[in-house]
């Protein structure tokens, strides 16, 4: 098991999954740097975390050589970042998505795609419970996948999961879509509950895309992420059986139905003495997913990213792709696309992109 040493670009949010990782995995990840603009962020940063900071990329770069770079700013500031990244020979793990338009995406790829090496941190697909669906639909069990239906993720990360629940690539799909906007009391946001009970505005997008013989269904309202009152939904049918939610059916042959349910496995309840974590994914006899960093104390999210931090360590040390600039770019396309029918109240045509 090699430890990864990689630095980090951005100071915000986002940037301190990866800190809190790396302090519960130190034998996984050690962040030998950031990149924050204000001196007084990494000072704080510096306290808080251990972490060396300093005000450039090359300044970085020149105090320490990690395995990779996590860039963790807005997606506008991202392009320039991945073009000094690869002209430094960094390997870049960029968060999503790796650029605002489709110009810029369709720039950004024609500058780096295939010339420098780029993975894109979309966790969702390495989430526990995603992983396990993915698994069992991998297995054969449901047989060909023609519908799924997924209510889990905003744009580019519930579009993840709808292609690849589907096994689509980079075909093209009919978009239609719309939106609907009901009232919600206002629930916990990134710094914590609410302080008084307010009825807010919540949009709800709900879209189909058809591919040839196969429809993904997209529906989300932003609320799902944080409140405690709206909940994700997946559906995922084959010729032989269905995902919903935590419910399976399948057949064995045409005159046996099997019911079961995909069942979570944690240690620390009752007497287990192991920890607190989760430990598995089950489905039946069967298991769909182990949790392979056991035991640290990890939310379902931030395990997704340690996920990718994994592969992306073994990425840079010449492994295989997990999660390219080209289906980055795929996944936020299908989305400005999405949000385009949404706008416009017509069908829209994807066409194939440079990236594809």
């Amino acid at each position: 098991m090699n430890l990864h040493a990689f630095g980090i670009i951005g100071g915000g949010w986002r940037a301190e999954f990866f800190l809190r990782i790396a302090e519960e995995l130190p034998e996984r990840f050690w962040v030998a740097g950031m990149v924050v603009r204000s001196e007084e962020k990494g000072k704080e940063i510096e306290r808080r975390w251990a972490v060396p900071t300093y005000r450039t990329i090359g300044d970085m770069l020149g105090g320490t050589r990690p395995s990779f770079v996590v860039v963790s700013v807005p997606r506008s500031a991202a392009p320039g970042i991945l073009l000094e990244l690869a002209a430094a020979g960094v390997p870049a793990l960029c968060e999503t998505p790796p650029a605002e338009s489709l110009e810029e995406l369709v720039s950004l790829y024609q500058k780096l795609g295939g010339k420098a090496r780029i993975q894109i941190a979309e966790q969702y697909p390495y989430q526990p419970n995603h992983a396990a669906r993915l698994e069992l639909v991998r297995s054969g069990k449901l047989g060909p996948i023609s519908l799924a239906e997924v209510s889990a993720a905003h744009d580019y990360h519930g579009l993840v999961l709808l292609r690849r629940f589907l096994g689509i690539g980079f075909e093209n799909a009919v978009i239609r879509g719309q939106s609907f906007t009901s009232k919600i009391v206002q629930g916990r946001g990134r710094e914590g509950g609410p302080d008084d009970h307010r009825l807010v505005d919540s949009e709800q997008i709900l879209a189909t895309f058809q591919f040839d013989g196969k429809l993904g269904v997209y529906d989300f309202t932003g609320d799902q992420y944080f409140s405690w009152i709206r909940s994700p939904r997946l559906l995922i049918r084959g010729e032989r059986g269905e995902i919903n939610n935590f419910d399976v059916r399948y057949l064995q042959d045409h005159r046996t139905p099997v019911h079961t349910e995909l069942k979570r496995l944690h240690a620390g309840h009752d007497g287990n003495l192991e920890g607190h974590h989760l430990k598995a994914i089950l489905c039946g006899d069967a298991y769909l997913y182990r949790n392979e960093f056991a035991p640290g104390r990890l939310s379902d999210d931030e395990i997704a990213v340690a996920a990718c931090l994994a592969r992306m360590g073994e990425y840079s040390e010449g492994g295989p792709e997990f999660y390219s600039l080209a289906e980055a770019c795929q996944d936020h396309y299908l989305g400005l696309m999405m949000r385009k029918a949404v706008e416009s109240k017509e069908a829209v045509h994807t066409q194939t992109q440079c990236w594809s």
